[in-house]
């Protein structure tokens, strides 16, 4: 392998398919079309979901409940994991829960959850908190910041409605 052959041979567009040329060009006559029925017509166009008749896979499958698209990711952390992780005095982020692998996935909401038992005084940042979490947080002799997510809906409007005097 030489480093002037790595892209030989690649072309960047691809060139079109020449249809309806004469019987030499491969693509003559019936322009790929085949003969006679539905796909040689003009103007024929397929669902993506078309399966030649049957009822397609997407209608067969049973389609259970409601899947919300707005609704926000939420990762959970316990308190149990923050007494094993961290030392006492530290603080905890979503970057140090990150680097300490707590809390990988991608997520919009953090929250931490009173799983366990927690004897160290923490600062702990979170968009929210349980209420057994934040007692045990607060008992230990840490402190609890929450952070600023994303604003919902209802929020929004009423701070509209505030600022407009409607």
């Amino acid at each position: 392998m030489r480093l002037n052959d790595v892209n030989r041979g690649i072309a960047k567009n691809k060139k079109r398919k020449r249809i309806g040329r004469g019987p030499g060009s491969g693509h003559g006559k019936t322009s790929g079309r085949g003969h006679k029925g539905q796909g040689s017509r003009s103007g024929h166009s397929m669902l993506a979901i078309f399966e030649g008749g049957r009822m397609p896979l997407v209608r067969r499958i049973p389609k259970r409940g409601f899947n919300n698209k707005f609704a926000l990711t939420v990762s959970v952390v316990n308190v149990s994991d923050l007494e094993s992780a961290f030392s006492a005095g530290d603080a905890v982020t979503p970057e140090t829960l990150q680097e300490k692998s707590l809390a990988k996935s991608r997520y919009d909401v953090l929250k931490i959850l009173g799983g366990g038992e927690l004897t160290k005084k923490l600062t702990v940042s979170a968009h929210r908190f349980s209420a057994s979490a934040r007692e045990k947080i607060e008992k230990a002799g840490g402190e609890v910041v929450i952070l600023t997510g994303k604003t919902p809906v209802e929020e929004k409007k009423k701070l509209k409605k505030a600022q407009t005097g409607g």
